[in-house]
This record gives C-alpha cells, structure tokens and sequence, in this order.
C-alpha cells in the first residue's frame, strides 16, 4: 500500500459525494469519494492511501487529460515478473510502489533513472487516516 502524507485544502460536497482537495508537497491531489472520513476538516493531516495496481505510469506524457492527479517520479527499480512488472519510484521524497503488465514495461522501454509521470485516478485515492482527529 501506498502512503502519501498530506493537508486538507478544500472539500466539496453535494448530496453523498465529495471531492476532497489535498496539498502534498506543493502539489496539488484530488480524491473523489461519498463519505468523509470521521474527523476530516480543512488543515487536517491525513496519509492518504493509493494500491500500487491503481498507479499508471506515463513516459513523454503530453496533451490533456482527466487524471487530476500527475506527480513527477523518477524510477528507482524495475522487477520484471513473468506476466508483471513491479516498480519503485521516487516522489517528492517517497517511495511509491507501481504494479503494471510486463508488455507495458517493455513497450515503454522503463529503465531505471526514468522521469516518469504517475496518474492516479481521483476514485483511487483514498484517505487510511486523520492524523489531528
């Protein structure tokens, strides 16, 4: 599992369904989801959680896309498996786990010391604590 530390810097809400704004090392998160987690206010630290099969990985990225979460990474490791390859990134001074097919790692030629663009679906991302709560 993935943890990212981060603030709370706005919360939008309508019916049951919210998106939450983060700040996470000066880089902007959103998180899309239908109840708030006990306790999550504006300026609440919370670590937030994200599985290393939701992480995409993007090489020479360009154009526009729906993913509001784009973190920059550079690739530490890469294991190949038969079927999948398990890699290590570093962002903003934490390790995040990625899990994608083994033709996508061979397609897009990852190596290790790539500069990477992760993608994190804003319904991927997820709250595992309120740290002030």
């Amino acid at each position: 599992m993935n943890r990212l530390n981060a603030v709370v810097t706005h919360i939008e809400g309508e019916q049951n369904l919210h998106i939450i704004s983060f700040d996470y090392e000066g880089v902007s998160l959103k998180m899309m989801g239908l109840d708030l987690p006990k306790g999550l206010h504006v300026n609440a630290h919370v670590t937030l959680g994200i599985k290393p099969s939701h992480v995409a990985i993007a090489k020479n990225l360009q154009g526009e896309l729906s993913y509001s979460n784009q973190l920059s990474a550079t690739i530490e490791s890469i294991e190949n498996g038969k079927l999948l390859s398990n890699i290590l990134l570093h962002v903003k001074g934490n390790e995040v786990q990625s899990f994608i097919t083994l033709g996508s790692s061979t397609r897009m030629n990852l190596q290790k010391g790539d500069e990477v663009t992760l993608l994190l679906k804003a319904s991927e991302l997820f709250v595992l604590e309120v740290l002030d709560a």
